[in-house]
């Protein structure tokens, strides 16, 4: 949300002066840039964190299909 604010402050300081310079733009940018920073700063550990959660889920997953196959075959010696 503050990258979308930040370039529309930049473009609002556009249409309120007659000559557009890097003074006049510079401040929305950088807004924009700073939000995009603090944006991936948090999506990055989290995307990590995901990637490692659902490869743990599946791995416990793997598992217990051994051990589901391993039951069957202990029972199915037992009958």
């Amino acid at each position: 949300f503050g990258t979308v604010l930040g370039v529309m402050i930049s473009f609002e300081s556009l249409g309120n002066v007659s000559v557009a310079t890097l003074h006049t733009v510079a401040p929305g940018i950088a807004d924009a840039l700073v939000a995009t920073a603090f944006g991936l700063f948090a999506a990055i550990p989290a995307l990590i964190a995901y990637n490692q959660f659902v490869y743990r889920i599946r791995n416990i997953g793997g598992q217990l299909d051994d051990l589901q196959v391993e039951l069957l075959a202990v029972a199915e010696g037992e009958s």
